[in-house]
């Protein structure tokens, strides 16, 4: 990976937040894409707010991308582009938190902080045969505290790259190459049998579902967006005039829908031209389902604030969240025309 033995702050920073909640493989198209856009923070800071989120489309997670955007215009703005070279400072940083703090002044700055990730959590908590779980409050306190103490401090950033690099290739999380592991003799979960037991994580998480009914308001070749607000998912990216509901609608439930909001938007009518499937999303805590309901308009204005009017032609200039993308390229253009 380009991140690995990198000494840029920057780009350690950078290769970190977009791979908070994303694979490898799925991170290092977008890293790659944004070294090239931005090649510095000072190229980040100067850019315009919409070209990063259509950048950052389809990553997920945008308050990551809302976060990167303000410190990076932060450092640009306030510290005359210089990153911060201690952890406290690094971990006051918004978006930043003790991980990602550890990781930049450990690899960028040379300082004694463990880097403390699934991998390495995994690797001490077989090692030393420890079963707290590691998403509680006494877990990550245990494990964060014992990474410190394991800790090279003459060669810290080596040895936090080789722990991390060892849970992801010999001790990973599914078949672990244990017979042929060096520290097999003292691998307390070796040798008592439970290696596949650890580490354990605790009671997971129930996931809220939500179904979105977005409806693309059409007037002649355009159609209404607006840009997410409130601090819910996907802030700041845009999407349709939406309706949500508590449980999933049938067809005629979602025909007094049209009629409620053809009503509320003082209009005469609203004349319903295509109904898609499903489209899901599996989000950490949520499972998106969202249907997108084409209807021509009677009057061409929208009396609703925070609506823009754009043609089929600037659509793809906008920021979406990931389900609508997939809207929007499957092959019924016909929907937006």
């Amino acid at each position: 990976m380009p991140w690995k033995g990198e000494k840029n702050a920057y780009r350690i920073w950078l290769s970190e937040i977009i791979l908070q909640q994303t694979r490898v493989e799925q991170g290092l198209a977008y890293y790659n894409r944004f070294i090239e856009a931005f090649p510095d923070i000072d190229a980040l800071a100067a850019a315009p707010e919409e070209k990063v989120f259509k950048l950052w489309e389809g990553l997920g997670y945008y308050s990551r991308c809302k976060n990167l955007i303000a410190t990076a215009r932060y450092i640009s703005f306030e510290l005359n582009g210089s990153f911060p070279d201690s952890y406290e400072n690094i971990a006051a940083l918004k978006g930043i938190g003790p991980y990602t703090a550890a990781a930049i002044a450990s690899f960028a700055f040379g300082l004694p902080h463990a880097v403390v990730d699934g991998n390495v959590l995994r690797v001490i908590s077989r090692y030393f045969g420890i079963s707290t779980p590691v998403q509680t409050s006494q877990g990550r306190k245990l494990f964060n505290l014992l990474a410190e103490s394991l800790l090279d401090k003459k060669n810290p950033a080596a040895y936090n790259q080789s722990l991390m690099d060892f849970g992801a290739t010999i001790c990973k999380p599914r078949q672990p190459l244990c017979q042929t592991c060096i520290q097999q003799e003292d691998c307390e979960a070796f040798k008592q049998n439970f290696v596949n037991d650890l580490p354990v994580k605790g009671k997971k998480i129930e996931k809220k579902k939500r179904w979105l009914y977005y409806l693309l308001l059409k007037s002649g070749d355009h159609v209404f967006l607006r840009k997410r607000k409130g601090g819910d998912i996907w802030e700041n990216l845009f999407e349709f005039y939406l309706h949500e509901c508590p449980a999933p609608l049938q067809e005629e439930e979602i025909n007094k829908v049209i009629i409620e909001t053809a009503k509320s938007l003082g209009q005469k009518y609203l004349f319903i031209s295509d109904i898609s499937e499903p489209f899901l999303q599996q989000l950490t805590h949520q499972t998106i389902s969202a249907q997108f309901i084409s209807v021509t308009m009677a009057n061409p204005y929208l009396p609703v604030e925070g609506f823009e009017r754009v043609s089929e032609e600037e659509i793809n200039r906008y920021a979406f969240p990931k389900i609508i993308t997939r809207f929007l390229a499957c092959p019924h253009k016909e929907r937006l025309s």
